[in-house]
């Protein structure tokens, strides 16, 4: 390049009065106005759009941030760049400062989730795996802040420079809250929007230390082993059935298989089983007739008192609950609300035993195969 192009260049420069951005991209934030050695002459005019703030930076340090608007650049509308530069009595000549332009819009649709699975402690299926991804819209609220701490000489800052930084404090406090909520795991799944609510709060300090506010986040699902899947909702199933309807239909349709296999073991079993069926009816049928034979023959008698039923008080979330009966305290069991390290008392025990622990509790446990016969 001559000297009468740099002569030109300069001079074109120069007369270029007018400082303004006009973005035609959907992703950039932060973009510096470019001037000749950043010069800007007195009365120079600043056109900052809706959407936009403009941050002037002399020799590294913040200056004055406009809001939108149209400005004449002098000493009475740059009162901190004023100061820095140590003008008493207003300028004349053209002065130098970096000027950014902040784009203040909101970023929808941003992408997060979480690269590897969170291990979470569950009461009743122990250790679990979840995974979760979603969605995050944000905004700069401080444009000074966020060009010191965060664009810095970056000449064009763009949302994929930032989202990686947001996705990885996104991911780290997501796993922090999860863990700390301690919700049985079935509900971390059913209740998204209340825990989209709460992780927004836990997050937003972090991104206002940065001059960002997070204006939305969504949880848009939260997935689980298939596995685990199953066995939540067989546990679901179990807890509302009535365990003794339950245990009556199954019994209804093992008989109905068995009598499918009239050939085989199970087939002499099932007529082993009717034939019992069929006993007790005929002996209901004549109890009535032989009932009144005895009682022409004895005297009137009455029955044996009640049999007390033991009852039983059970530990569960640190306190005490019951009293219930042993068949209450047998569905709660197979209802995983308590397991075999669970407390229990009854009348008679000196103290808090383990439900294992107690002899006539230990049928919930399986394993009902009696000892070798000693020799």
């Amino acid at each position: 390049m001559g000297i009468f192009d740099k002569i030109k260049e300069k001079l074109t420069n120069e007369f270029i009065d007018i400082i303004e951005w006009l973005d035609f991209t959907d992703d950039t934030i932060a973009h510096r106005f470019e001037r000749y050695q950043n010069e800007i002459k007195n009365g120079a005019k600043l056109i900052v759009r809706e959407g936009q703030a403009a941050v002037f930076i002399n020799e590294g340090q913040l200056a004055d941030v406009f809001t939108p608007g149209t400005y004449d650049l002098t000493t009475q509308n740059l009162p901190i760049l004023t100061t820095l530069k140590g003008w008493k009595y207003g300028f004349n000549s053209p002065f130098k400062a970096e000027v950014y332009f902040v784009n203040t819009h909101l970023f929808t649709d941003e992408k997060w989730g979480t690269k590897n699975p969170i291990t979470l402690s569950d009461e009743r299926f122990g250790l679990v795996e979840i995974r979760a991804f979603g969605t995050y819209a944000f905004k700069v609220s401080n444009p000074g802040k966020f060009i010191v701490d965060i664009v810095g000489t970056d000449s064009n800052f763009t949302n994929f420079e930032i989202n990686e930084h947001l996705k990885s404090l996104i991911a780290t406090r997501f796993t922090d809250t999860v863990g700390e909520a301690n919700l049985p795991i079935e509900l971390y799944a059913a209740n998204t929007s209340e825990l989209s609510e709460t992780c927004q709060e836990v997050m937003q300090p972090e991104f206002t230390s940065v001059g960002i506010s997070l204006e939305k986040f969504y949880i848009e699902n939260v997935s689980m082993p298939e596995e685990l899947k199953k066995e939540i909702f067989e546990y679901s199933r179990i807890d509302k059935l009535d365990l003794d309807k339950l245990t009556k239909f199954k019994t209804a349709k093992a008989i109905e298989a068995a009598a499918a296999n009239e050939g085989g073991t199970a087939g002499a079993g099932m007529g082993m089983g009717m034939g019992f069926v069929l006993a007790q009816q005929m002996g209901g049928m004549m109890a009535p007739q032989m009932g009144g034979q005895q009682m022409q023959q004895q005297a009137p008698m009455s029955p044996p008192p009640m049999p007390v039923q033991v009852q039983y008080f059970y530990a569960a979330n640190g306190a005490q609950q019951g009293p219930v009966s042993f068949d209450q305290l047998k569905a709660l069991f197979a209802s995983r609300a308590i397991n075999r390290d669970s407390l229990v008392w009854k009348q008679g025990m000196s103290g808090w035993t383990a439900l294992k622990e107690v002899e006539e509790l230990k049928s919930f446990l399986g394993g009902s195969t009696p000892p070798p016969l000693p020799q």
